[in-house]
Order: C-alpha cells, then sequence, then structure tokens
C-alpha cells in the first residue's frame, strides 16, 4: 500500500492503482459505491458514522481515481479489488454496504469471500440478474453514453433521486452529477456492460450465514419498492429499512436516518451470536 500526506491511499491491484479512504476507529465497515459514484460520495455518511465505526471506503474500477481494466468491468472483479484493498490493510472481518451497483459487487463479494463476512448491507440493490427488457436498457445507454457522456451522467443521476423531492435536494444532485461527470467513458461503459452480466445471486442470499439489511425506497424509480421487499422474505437473518419519501439515493436524500439504522445493524451484527435478525423498520 502507497500513501502519501494529504492524499487518497492507494493499492497496486493488477498493475492499476485502486484508490480508497480510511478513517474512524474500532470494527471496520467497507462502503461500496454505485454506478457514477466514488468514495466521496459516501463523504456524509462516512462522517455520521467514522465516530463509531473504522470506514473504507473505495473507487470501484472506473470510477473516481482508480484504473480501468478493459471493456467490461465484471462485478466480480469490483470485488476482487475490494477484497485487495482489505488485504493489503490485513483486515479480515468486516461489514460490506454496497449501493445499487455497489451492492451488485458486495454480492460477488459475499459469493467468492464469505468467510470474511459480518454482515451485508444491500443499499437500495437487488440479488436478481438483470432482465431481458433491462438488459436492452443498458445496451441503449451504452449507444447513449458515446454519443454524449455528459448529457448522459447527468441526466441519470437526476433520475435516481424521488421525483417528488427534488426542489429540495438540488445541492446534492450537483453533487452527485460533479461526480459522475468525472468518469470516462470508457468507465461508464465497462460498468454498464458488467452489470449486464452478472448472474442471479438468490442463493448466496437464501443461505447466508450473515445478517443481512436492505435498503429500500418507497419512491426508487430504478428499483421497484415491493420487488425488493418480496426478496427480504427469503434472507434467513434481516433488518429492512423502508424509506417512505425516498428514492434510489437515501444515504444523500435521508443521511441521518440512514445513518442511525446502519449504526444500528452493525452493532447487531457484530455481537450476533447465532441469533437471527428480523426487523422490519418504516423511516419517514
Amino acid at each position: 500500500m502507497k500513501t502519501k500526506a494529504g492524499s487518497d491511499k492507494h493499492i497496486l491491484f493488477r498493475g492499476e492503482r485502486i484508490y480508497f479512504s480510511d478513517e474512524g476507529k474500532g470494527r471496520t465497515v467497507v462502503l461500496v459505491h454505485g454506478f457514477l459514484g466514488a468514495k466521496e460520495i459516501w463523504k456524509t455518511t462516512q462522517d455520521l458514522l467514522k465516530k463509531h465505526f473504522r470506514i473504507i471506503s473505495i473507487d470501484l474500477p472506473g470510477h473516481g481515481k482508480s484504473a480501468c481494466y478493459g471493456y467490461i468491468h465484471s462485478m466480480e472483479l469490483f470485488a476482487k479489488a475490494v477484497k485487495a484493498v482489505m488485504d493489503s490493510l490485513k483486515l479480515k472481518k468486516y461489514i460490506l454496504v454496497g449501493h445499487s451497483m455497489g451492492g451488485y459487487a458486495s454480492l460477488a463479494f459475499a459469493e467468492l469471500f464469505p468467510d470474511n463476512l459480518k454482515g451485508l448491507c444491500l443499499f437500495h440493490s437487488t440479488y436478481y440478474a438483470d432482465s431481458e427488457e433491462k438488459k436492452r436498457d443498458r445496451t441503449r445507454a451504452v449507444r447513449l453514453v458515446k454519443a454524449d457522456a455528459r448529457v448522459y451522467s447527468k441526466n441519470t443521476i437526476k433520475n435516481l433521486f424521488a421525483v417528488k423531492n427534488l426542489h429540495k435536494h438540488k445541492t446534492e444532485i450537483s453533487f452527485a452529477q460533479k461526480i459522475a461527470l468525472k468518469i470516462s467513458k470508457r468507465g461508464i461503459v465497462s460498468a454498464l456492460e458488467g452489470m449486464k452480466e452478472r448472474p442471479n445471486r438468490d442463493i448466496v442470499m437464501n443461505f447466508s450465514e450473515y445478517p443481512v439489511m436492505m435498503i429500500v425506497g418507497r419512491y426508487d424509480a430504478v428499483l421497484p419498492m415491493q420487488s425488493l421487499l418480496n426478496q427480504s422474505e427469503f434472507i434467513p437473518s434481516k433488518y429492512v429499512l423502508l424509506l417512505e419519501n425516498d428514492g434510489h439515493m437515501g444515504f444523500l436524500e435521508n443521511p441521518e436516518a440512514c445513518a442511525k439504522h446502519l449504526k444500528r445493524f452493525f452493532r447487531l451484527s457484530f455481537k450476533r451470536q447465532g441469533k437471527a435478525l428480523n426487523i422490519f423498520e418504516n423511516e419517514f
């Protein structure tokens, strides 16, 4: 691992740099950003959590400052990059929090490296593969990115927020758009292709031996609320948080509530001794 004073940390992974941040003390939690994100997208969440936990946030390949590795970034590649960071820090047990695409990467991690997990949070994410319709949407998205990545990124970010709350989240939308606009066309396309290829990981979740949290937005236009709530029914040990007024970006739309419930989930997961969780919370 290499660092410079005042700079982001990074490691070499397959000959290229993967960047991450490392703040706080205590038991370790890893924040894995979503599509068009970067480690900075978690800043508010990280600030709310780092007094209680050690928080690692990672730029996935092709996002933030991390390198691209080809024309398809599989979820397994993302998972192995996360594992490389954690191994470099000599950390063996931790909780992963994956937002959207970061959830897909975290599920790949759970399949590849289950012994390292104390818990997993699917933050506006699903363990199902893309439907054929969704795959066609991603193919169309690739064409849009190649035509004008800037317009695509700005519009995509805006559509992740609950429509009814757009007027009060102008600052958050602008913040997320600035992060998205720094991502190269190649990074965007590689992620789209990787998401399109990912498999169902229902078996991984249905037989998980660690607690799983699902955070669901009632007004999520990307992943419908009821579909995610139905998925949660098949998870043995679960903590479900329904954000009653939010879309697909709960950690920016409702950061305090999300942090409150994440802290509770983390504490329960780290203390768990064979007892299953079965918690459902609504946050207005």
